[in-house]
């Protein structure tokens, strides 16, 4: 890291609530692939230098001090009047010492940390008071053009749309709303800007005409346009950087080793984690923190939200929420895993098998048409079709515990609170209201104890139900 990004503070401006976005949620905290988009913003902060970013919030943008809490400072710029104003309510919380500061905008979520590094260095290899971001456009219409000196090397004004003359309107090059400061040249002028006799508002390139009155050079980086410095005001902007960093995020995971069978189909959140050998097929979605192993299909028509997936499992048109399964686990088509599940090695769950709050020990087979809820099932436990845990009494639930080895006949009925011991059966259609103990069959409406036949034998007349 470079002495200029070491003493760099940044400033990050997100005190506007977003019109645009309609919506009553502030716009930096509406969300691109899983995390809101000041926090892309705030990386690429944190990448040149070590100071905390401060951002900048307003009454209307509150909710992000909650938010972003263990990563920024905050200032408050109690009624937003453009940029300067708010760079100004920035410098009243900074310490006075500050050496250099980097001035982002919070709806600029793709900015390339490469790029702010470059312009700061730029910054203090030319000795200039400020430096900015430039981009030649296409259609330029509507911003603010960057007027250079005849021999190109400086920046002498930023002339907005209604201010330019017929000549100046022609300039390709547009200011991208990133700035590089000297830390006390910028608050000895900062007070200086004037307001907008337009809009009445304080803007940060007048700062450009200030810099010339004390002869000093305002420099600008000129980048490609790629999109990376887009701002985000709408939803259909949204759209479309969501789109370009899901691109990014799933060409990652394929150059890391997983295969994604239609890549335009996979919504990966970018905090999903992927081991090597992942396979994803199309119209797939990973929110969230959730982690896959290496070798898992994840096939088509699956959601995955907060979930760990071990190794060598098969997840097939199924949902799985805030949960874990382990390695050699095979569930659906059409299962469903709600939250605080655990699904324990080779284990089985079918069609429209759903589990709740419960611990599936290794080797269970919960095949089709089932519902085990706040419940725990011992090792190579078999559900039988319809079978389902009747876990709640109208006012509390209650708990299941199934030992090894248990075999549940078809649509029984499990009254919880309950315990069936080892090697105990159920036969089809019963209801169990009290305790099995290990190696009994409960059979009947309500159920009843047995002794279990063996296999191939019929009970006698007067023993038959």
């Amino acid at each position: 890291m470079s002495q200029s990004q070491r003493s760099v503070l940044p400033v990050v401006l997100a005190a506007g609530l977003g019109t645009r976005m309609k919506s009553s949620t502030p716009k930096v905290l509406h969300q691109l692939c899983g995390r809101p988009m000041l926090a892309y913003v705030l990386d690429a902060a944190e990448e040149v230098g070590h100071r905390r970013p401060l951002v900048v919030y307003s009454p209307a943008t509150a909710a992000i001090t909650e938010v972003f809490a263990d990563r920024a400072d905050f200032a408050l710029q109690s009624t937003p009047l453009g940029t300067a104003d708010a760079v100004r309510a920035a410098l009243a919380a900074a310490p006075t010492e500050i050496a250099e500061v980097l001035v982002l905008s919070g709806d600029v979520p793709l900015v390339d940390p490469d790029v702010l590094a470059e312009l700061i260095d730029l910054r203090r290899a030319r000795d200039a008071v400020m430096t900015i971001v430039s981009v030649r456009m296409i259609d330029p219409a509507g911003l603010g053009r960057v007027v250079r000196s005849d021999d190109g090397g400086q920046v002498l004004r930023i002339v907005e749309q209604k201010d330019g003359t017929p000549e100046e309107l022609e300039i390709d090059e547009i200011n991208a709303g990133i700035y590089a400061f000297d830390g006390q040249w910028l608050r000895r002028r900062i007070g200086d800007v004037k307001p907008s006799p337009v809009s009445n508002e304080f803007y940060l390139p007048a700062l450009v005409e200030l810099a010339a009155e004390d002869k000093r050079a305002v420099i600008s980086l000129e980048v490609e346009d790629d999109g990376t410095l887009a701002g985000i005001n709408d939803r259909s902007q949204l759209a479309d950087a969501e789109f370009e960093l899901r691109t990014a995020i799933n060409e990652a995971h394929m150059l890391s080793g997983v295969t994604m069978v239609d890549p335009s189909t996979a919504y990966v959140d970018a905090t999903v984690e992927l081991a090597s050998d992942v396979i994803l097929e199309p119209n797939v979605i990973l929110r969230g923190s959730t982690r896959i192993g290496a070798g898992t299909r994840i096939g088509a028509g699956s959601q995955i939200v907060d979930t760990i997936v071990g190794r060598d499992c098969l997840v097939w048109a199924s949902i799985l929420e805030c949960s874990e399964v382990e390695d050699e686990v095979q569930i659906g088509p059409f299962s469903h895993l709600r939250p605080k599940s655990s699904i324990g090695r080779n284990a089985r769950l079918g069609n429209f098998a759903e589990v709740k709050a419960s611990r599936l020990e290794p080797g269970v087979q919960q095949h089709h048409f089932s519902y085990i809820g706040d419940a725990v099932l011992g090792e190579k436990t078999n559900v039988g079709a319809g079978t389902i845990t009747c876990n709640f009494d109208g006012t509390q639930k209650h708990k299941t515990k199934v030992g090894k080895r248990v075999f549940l006949g078809s649509s029984t009925m499990l009254v919880a609170p309950l315990q069936l011991g080892d090697d105990a059966r159920t036969g089809a259609g019963s209801v169990v209201t009290k305790d099995v103990p290990a190696g009994m069959l409960a059979l009947g409406v309500p159920a009843r104890l047995r002794e279990p036949r063996k296999p191939g034998t019929k009970l006698p007349p007067d023993k038959a139900e």
